[in-house]
């Protein structure tokens, strides 16, 4: 091809036609001169006298240029051709491999969907008729619900999932401690699809949510609450994918501090983790069995707080938390604006119990959110905590209140050890604690008892009209439980001049007041006295105390000037309660998203 381009440039010109025909003679007389050995070898080579090879003209030199910029392109062609076939063949085999998305529109159509794959977004488009078990149903007994060859569907969290050649195990978690082994195994009978099984499965993250179907079987697994089956797995889908790099792992946030100090010393020590990483992701430290058995205790005692309070005819009521000033003398205040004016974040229900009773409501209950501005970063003080408060009218002793509310502690403490027992279990694993301990009938304790008590284990009471200290309260504690065999006990009678303003003072000694408090374990859970009904001795206090009576209390002394029943109450802190029950070493740890001093969020 490039002769041929030379050739046809080099006809198109005679010149160069006569140019070839002069090079052509030369060449021959040279080579009968050679051959006749006429000149030296030598001086043939080195000669001054041979003719320079002619310089080629621009069209002869465009024309090489062409011949050679064709051959690249063909070689580029050849090479993008070859790229183009290796790249669709890579994209089929790709395509081949590819593991789609889910849509369960209907299970009746079931198995003409892939049975691995990420679920499609769940949009609810419809429901597809699948019925899901729970865990808890799935055993390898003839009388579980579903036993032995049931074929079941699940959703959980994985909460393990080890991959290992041919074979995978997974452990699928419901309600943070019920789980279930599941086992998948390649077929030989299908390797193609069970090769895309596989694949899907090593993709798959620790707490991702999926939906999963297996065949019950018979299996000893010591590692899961199911301990007696498992499930053979035949269809998986991920419904929610977990990233894949976790602040921190739910397994280790379940295991117990004398584990992780035991670990310390090995080869592979557990980490520990912090209360502010922890806190920072609350929603998956939830996840771990004791945590999240924990917040259904506080359900629970909840729920049985409203059971013992029903069951005495009270009635639940709801208080507002935005109020015109403090309700609670002495204790810190949010404030906020109100369309120009200040309100104040309720620290307690405590004024509007009482205008409750003087409404006619001779028993009330509330339980609701709490606010107290104090800059207090103890373990067991909190910025926002729930209240769990009662108010009654009483006919002639606050007795009558403590024997309902010793009642109502009774009820939640024999109905948390039998009715949630398996939670206790749960958190006991993890948080070392007993059942506490309480008497039939009301502890009561005076407060010149308790102080004699006190003195005797070597404190200084001074003048004894002080509040107790927290150290004082663990004696206190100790002692009743040795005296009396009890973890609950109250103290009443304390000094007025550390209590609030709608305390009723002691008829005998004004000094002291018709309050108490209660304790479980050696600390305070719940205040509460008989409140001052008389508008002129509350106006009286007020004035001693130094408060001023703007609008708030100004509506709440004018209730009782219209006549009110005589009445007592009490207010109880029910992440305390949860946090001291179970013999936890912070408050933080009864609440779902704590509040304190540094910390508002999550």
């Amino acid at each position: 091809m490039f002769l041929c381009s030379v050739a046809a440039a080099i006809s198109r010109r005679p010149q160069s036609r006569s140019m070839v025909a002069s090079a052509f003679a030369f060449s021959t007389k040279s080579t009968t001169t050679r051959y006749a050995g006429s000149v030296d070898r030598s001086t043939r080579l080195f000669s001054t006298e041979s003719a320079a090879p002619e310089e080629k003209t621009e069209e002869e030199k465009a024309a090489i240029k062409a011949v050679r910029e064709e051959r690249k392109a063909e070689k580029e062609r050849q090479k993008a051709e070859k790229a183009a076939k290796k790249a669709i063949k890579a994209a089929a085999e790709e395509e081949a491999n590819r593991i789609h998305p889910v849509t369960y529109l209907s299970a009746s159509e079931q198995d003409s969907y892939e049975p691995y794959g990420d679920m499609a977004t769940i949009m609810s488009r419809g429901q597809s008729g699948r019925n899901f078990a729970r865990v808890t149903d799935i055993g390898g007994g003839e009388d579980a619900k579903h036993g032995p060859e049931s074929t079941v569907w699940l959703r959980g969290r994985i909460s393990s999932i080890r991959v290992k050649g041919g074979s995978c195990f997974l452990v699928l978690r419901q309600d943070s401690f019920d789980t279930v082994q599941a086992c998948f195994f390649k077929d030989k009978e299908n390797p193609e699809q069970s090769a895309k099984m596989i694949k899907y499965l090593k993709s798959l993250t620790v707490e991702s949510v999926v939906d999963l179907e297996g065949t019950v079987a018979p299996a000893e697994v010591r590692s899961c609450s199911i301990k007696d089956a498992e499930l053979v797995l035949s269809r998986i889908h991920s419904v929610s994918n977990a990233a894949s790099q976790l602040p921190f792992l739910v397994e280790d946030a379940a295991r117990s501090e004398a584990d992780v100090e035991a670990s310390q010393g090995t080869d592979r020590p557990f980490p520990r983790l912090g209360q502010e990483l922890r806190l920072d992701n609350r929603w998956l430290d939830l996840r771990a069995p004791a945590n999240n058995a924990i917040l259904r205790v506080q359900s629970a005692i909840c729920q049985l707080f409203r059971e013992a309070l029903y069951a005495r005819g009270f009635v639940e009521i709801h208080t507002p938390k935005l109020i015109a000033g403090e309700s609670e003398s002495g204790a810190g205040v949010f404030t906020t604006d109100y369309f120009g004016t200040t309100a104040c974040l309720a620290q307690s229900p405590q004024l509007y119990k009482q205008m409750a009773v003087a409404s006619d409501f001779d028993k009330v209950f509330e339980i609701g959110p709490v606010f107290r501005a104090e800059n207090s970063n103890t373990r067991r003080h909190l910025c926002e905590f729930t209240g769990l408060d009662l108010e009654m009218t009483i006919v002639e002793h606050y007795s009558e209140t403590l024997d309902v509310v010793h009642a109502m502690f009774k009820h939640i403490f024999e109905g948390l050890e039998t009715r949630w027992a398996r939670e206790l279990e749960v958190i006991r694993e993890q948080y070392d604690s007993e059942p506490a301990t309480i008497t039939d009938e009301p502890c009561v304790m005076h407060w010149p008892e308790a102080m004699e008590i006190l003195e005797g284990k070597g404190f200084d009471m001074g003048d004894k009209l002080n509040d107790l200290t927290g150290a004082q309260e663990l004696a206190l504690g100790a002692a009743v439980k040795e005296k009396y065999g009890t973890d609950f006990f109250m103290l009443d009678k304390y000094p007025s001049s550390i209590r609030p303003f709608y305390t009723m003072p002691d008829p005998e000694d004004a000094r002291y007041s018709n309050s108490y408090d209660m304790f479980i374990r050696g600390q305070e859970i719940c205040s509460g006295a008989q409140r001052c009904h008389d508008p002129d001795m509350v106006t009286q206090i007020l004035n001693d105390k130094g408060i001023e009576i703007g609008d708030g209390l100004k509506s709440y002394v004018e209730s009782f000037r219209h006549g009110v029943s005589p009445h007592a109450g009490a207010g109880i802190g029910l992440e305390r309660v949860v946090f001291l029950y179970l013999g936890l070493d912070n408050v933080r740890k009864a609440s779902m998203f704590p509040r304190d001093p540094n910390r508002c969020t999550p």
